[in-house]
């Protein structure tokens, strides 16, 4: 009997695609990976997320092509447990454990992963993000156990860093989602870090940020976070990471790191305007909490989740995204516009399909 795979071309999504195909039991082949590109297929980081996944699964079958612009994945169950992952030095920790974070409270035991290799850099959710901007998302859909402890700071391009993700959270499956309501900004905290540099760093970023948000009429309270020693890692590094929060729980974030020749006060301000942004371009969640948002809803119970987005969020990556669940759950989120006046908000409705975590009742 020959297993009908769902394709999908390129390198987009990648991590979406595999954690998805894991999720809904679907074999997914992926092909045309970087084709035309001088150096073709998978990059390092690619090859090591898979094994990641090969990792906390049991029963996964990974085919990769001679040329490795073809993939071949079928999934088998979350198992979880405790598991020690090197990341490469081309991505940072974040782009390994945000995925986790999808298949982690639908697993057979708790997860208890460590991850070696850089906290942060430039396009990938940092430790702070994941921790202060993801798992409070999770949260909301009953996911109540969840940590990512930093045990030591890596900064690029050495890294060395270490971090520790913990899920003790077992569900059968997510919440229904109803957040149709605009947040208000509560309070803004953040922390400005610092590995192998003068502490002074993080004090010039602190005062940079606080100078463009004393305008904001809530609280904002940014902590230093000094690294020295053997737990700062292998290289010089700094950054900030500030989040908005609000009463009911929600938050928005926005990081920087820096690179030789930044000046501290630029990444503070930069961030700042940032955050700022974020807050006013989006919904009820932030870009990067959109994807784990409505991939949670998607596995709902079979019941209508509704979550409010701006019409900024709908972009190229959510319309990637939507298409992708679609071809793998078989499932369509409708839109419609928010009835209020200088509003164009919209809200998102997705059907559960009623996932269960099956690898729960194995065990």
């Amino acid at each position: 009997m020959s297993t009908k795979l769902v394709t999908f071309q390129g390198a987009l999504n990648f991590r979406h695609r595999i954690v998805m195909a894991t999720l809904s039991g679907k074999a997914i082949k992926i092909e045309k990976i970087r084709s035309d590109d001088l150096n073709p297929g998978l990059k390092d980081y690619e090859v090591s997320f898979l094994r990641l996944i090969d990792g906390v699964t049991n029963g996964s079958v990974v085919e990769i092509s001679y040329t490795g612009t073809t993939v071949i994945y079928k999934p088998g169950i979350i198992v979880g447990g405790s598991y020690t992952h090197n990341c490469p030095n081309s991505k940072p920790v974040g782009y390994f454990v945000e995925p986790l974070l999808y298949l982690a409270p639908f697993s057979k035991k708790k997860f208890s992963i460590v991850f070696r290799g850089m906290t942060s850099s430039h396009g990938d959710a940092g430790v702070e993000t994941i921790k202060w901007g993801l798992m409070p998302v999770m949260e909301k859909f009953g996911v109540r156990e969840c940590a990512l402890h930093t045990l030591k700071r890596g900064s690029p391009p050495i890294g060395g860093g270490e971090v520790h993700l913990v899920v003790d959270s077992l569900i059968a499956q997510p919440i229904t989602m109803h957040a149709l309501e605009k947040p208000v900004i509560s309070a803004i905290t953040g922390v400005a870090y610092s590995t192998r540099v003068s502490p002074s760093m993080v004090n010039r970023m602190i005062d940079a940020a606080k100078s463009v948000l004393k305008k904001v009429p809530c609280e904002v309270n940014i902590t230093a976070d000094v690294w020295r020693g053997e737990n700062s890692g292998k290289s010089p590094g700094w950054g900030l990471t500030l989040v908005g929060e609000t009463k009911k729980g929600w938050r928005y974030s926005a990081e920087a790191i820096g690179d030789g020749g930044d000046v501290p006060e630029d990444i503070g301000t930069k961030v700042a305007y940032e955050l700022l942004e974020e807050i006013s371009k989006c919904g009820v969640v932030d870009r990067n909490q959109l994807p784990l948002a409505l991939v949670y809803m998607v596995i709902g119970k079979e019941d209508i989740g509704r979550l409010r987005i701006s019409k900024d969020q709908i972009d190229e990556r959510f319309i990637r995204l939507m298409r992708d669940i679609k071809q793998i759950f078989g499932t369509e989120a409708h839109l419609k516009s928010v009835d209020e006046v200088d509003s164009d908000d919209m809200i998102v409705t997705i059907k559960g399909i009623g996932f269960t975590n099956t690898s729960k009742k194995i065990a």
